[in-house]
């Protein structure tokens, strides 16, 4: 499969979008951000308190407004509102808080806002796509994983080429943990014909993912039909069941689904399965390390926000849970399409 140089990020970025909106809206009338920092800047941890917000919505809504060019961080760290979000506070005239205000009532800001001052909503069912202990999943539920499944196959299948090319190339045993319709491990081991490979996920996906590997391997592609023989599928709960030890273990979009104490839990529960010499790699959709941008990915997170327990994390961040699982994560950068990218961390070899 020839692999297009087309980035289709223009598309998602403008379905992101709407998050923008609400953030900015939220931010400004429903959280009075631009005049609580009219006085004087303030850390995250000042202005968390000062909002009332715990670290994964002020991880939301902060980078946001960063990204939007409202906000900005001084050489202290410290937030400050730029130029341009001075005209977001009152004593400035004019200004175009009244203008923003018209969309304050709007379902999907109150949604939004909501959300921001509970960290979530109220009742937890209504996470759809992420199970965590003996809280119920939909994803367990054979007609929403299709449809949810099947909803993400189209990203997925555009990004595996491009994905599976930047892996390591060699006879190697691959782990795809949340593995969803399985595309990424399907067109690595077409790559890697001496390779095998298990993905990993609930029980009603790989249904859905086993269904793909069937049109895949039919396909006329050189070695699709081998592809079937070097893959098995393993149904379970990534947070507490055994996972199969691996030479290279992939998580393409699993971290953002959590906060950060359980992402911490999964980068050692990951390590501890990566073989000596192994490696852990990280296909996702990264903030900026200083975290004031860039604006496709903290789009993203508010859409991740509204939708699952997580956000989008910096490189910086899983490099941090890299280290402390015992890895020792690379500096190297890797873009992929549609604002996403990889990273990688390796396991010493005994």
């Amino acid at each position: 499969m020839e692999t297009s140089l087309l980035d289709l990020a223009p598309i998602t970025r403008h379905l992101r979008a709407m998050a923008s909106s609400q953030l900015l809206i939220a931010g400004v009338h429903h959280f009075h951000m631009f005049e609580h920092l009219q006085k004087e800047p303030c850390s995250i941890e000042e202005l968390q308190a000062k909002l009332g917000l715990k670290e994964r919505p002020a991880m939301v809504l902060f980078p946001a407004l960063c990204a939007m060019q409202l906000l900005n961080f001084n050489t202290e760290n410290k937030l400050y509102i730029t130029e341009m979000g001075k005209h977001l506070i009152e004593s400035t005239q004019p200004n175009l808080i009244s203008y923003i205000g018209l969309e304050k009532d709007n379902a999907g800001v109150l949604e939004m806002t909501q959300l921001l001052k509970n960290d979530g909503p109220l009742d937890e069912s209504a996470l759809t796509y992420v199970k965590e202990g003996d809280t119920p999943s939909v994803m367990d539920e054979e007609e929403t994983a299709r449809f949810f499944t099947l909803a993400l196959a189209g990203r997925a299948q555009y990004l595996s080429p491009i994905v599976a090319s930047k892996l390591p190339q060699k006879k190697a045993y691959l782990l795809d943990v949340g593995a969803g319709t399985g595309f990424y491990t399907y067109e690595w081991l077409l790559a890697n014909p001496e390779a095998t490979a298990t993905i990993f996920d609930r029980p009603a996906v790989l249904a859905v993912a086993k269904e793909f590997l069937d049109t895949f391997s039919k396909s006329n592609r050189k070695g699709a039909a081998g592809v079937k023989e070097r893959i098995s599928f393993q149904a379970g709960d990534m947070l507490i069941d055994e996972l199969p030890q691996a030479d290279i273990l992939l998580a393409a979009s699993v971290f953002h689904d959590w906060p950060t104490e359980t992402c911490m839990v999964l980068a050692k529960r990951f390590a501890d399965v990566i073989r000596p010499g192994g490696e852990l790699w990280v296909h996702d959709a990264f903030l900026n390390d200083n975290l004031d941008g860039p604006l496709a990915v903290t789009d993203y997170s508010g859409m991740l926000f509204m939708h699952t327990k997580g956000r989008a994390y910096s490189r910086k961040e899983y490099r941090n849970w890299f280290s402390q699982a015992g890895l020792t994560p690379t500096s190297e950068n890797i873009p992929t399409l549609l604002d996403y990218g990889l990273i990688s961390a390796s396991k010493s070899a005994l």
